[in-house]
């Protein structure tokens, strides 16, 4: 025998619906957040704090990937600052960092301008050039290691050692003559870093209020004094943001360098992050490795204070 069903009206169902659902502070007990922010906690504590702590522990170590005994010492500190090697590595990660910078700022603020002035005139392309650009931030550092390799192959299939003889010049040792390479992998940084810098600034164009142009159009101000006098004072903010998470992102810079020249020759181009790598596991010196990451951290923690700071004030 069928059961007849009762029907109900569409508002009734909807508010039967509403009814229905779990009211999650009386489930949880409690209207405090503290509940849903546990697992987050427990994640940072998982897979950031607690690793932190082991790097600082073993800092204070002679610890060896050879050896599982080790004793708290501070040798693995005064190691790295009494030896010469450290020094070159400084000295090359603060040339790699200074030179990417500033070129990968003023590339992309001269792209950002064309860009701004081509969309202001609506022509065409615009889009596309923007996206050409993007694509180097979003291609993978180890792709573009890759990339920049087969660019800079020293054979004859190199393309640009074939562009340099078709100039009538001689082949250059892009990757293999020490003089020359850390400018290699700098270029390759550049090339890499000039997309986000761009993308930055040209949002920060956006942001120029159009009646101050027109103002300082009516007054006669000549293109480059609109450009220095009112354009940059008002991207001022955005330049000095962009500057840091560019410095941040460099000093931090490992991926592209491992697969494009692995700090050869020698140490031609062994920056910091690349440094903690290979004291970890090509010389197996653990508590010099986890130092020199730990120089590394407050290196960030120091740029990344002055970042807050700054948004803070501004």
């Amino acid at each position: 025998m069928l059961k007849k069903q009762k029907t109900v009206p569409s508002g009734e169902s909807t508010q039967v619906q509403t009814n229905v659902k779990l009211n999650w502070p009386k489930v949880l007990g409690t209207d405090s957040p503290v509940p849903w922010l546990f697992p987050v906690v427990v994640i940072l504590l998982l897979v950031f704090i607690y690793p932190v702590i082991e790097v600082v522990r073993f800092s204070f170590t002679n610890a060896s990937l050879v050896d599982q005994r080790y004793m708290y010492t501070l040798n693995s500190y005064t190691s790295l600052f009494t030896k010469p090697g450290f020094g070159h590595m400084v000295g090359i990660t603060l040339s790699f960092v200074a030179f990417s910078v500033f070129f990968q700022m003023l590339l992309g603020f001269i792209i950002a301008l064309m860009v701004d002035l081509g969309n202001k005139r609506k022509l065409i392309g615009t889009v596309v050039i923007r996206t050409t650009v993007l694509s180097a931030w979003a291609i993978p550092g180890v792709v573009i290691g890759i990339i920049w390799s087969m660019l800079y192959n020293e054979s004859d299939a190199g393309i640009l050692n074939y562009l340099v003889q078709m100039m009538g010049f001689s082949k250059i040792e892009f990757l293999s003559d020490p003089q020359v390479v850390l400018a290699s992998v700098t270029i390759a940084n550049i090339w890499r870093g000039t997309a986000f810098c761009m993308i930055m600034i040209y949002a920060g164009f956006q942001t120029v209020p159009g009646d101050v142009l027109e103002a300082a159009q009516i007054d006669g101000t000549t293109p480059w004094q609109t450009l220095t006098k009112i354009i940059v004072p008002i991207l001022a903010p955005i330049l000095f943001i962009n500057m840091i998470t560019s410095i941040v992102a460099t000093f931090n810079t490992f991926d592209m360098v491992m697969s494009l020249t692995a700090g050869g020759p020698g140490q031609s181009t062994e920056v910091m992050a690349l440094g903690v790598y290979s004291n970890i596991f090509h010389l197996f010196e653990l508590g010099k490795g986890s130092a020199t990451a730990v120089i590394l951290l407050l290196i960030n923690l120091i740029l990344t204070f002055v970042y807050f700071r700054f948004i803070e004030k501004n």
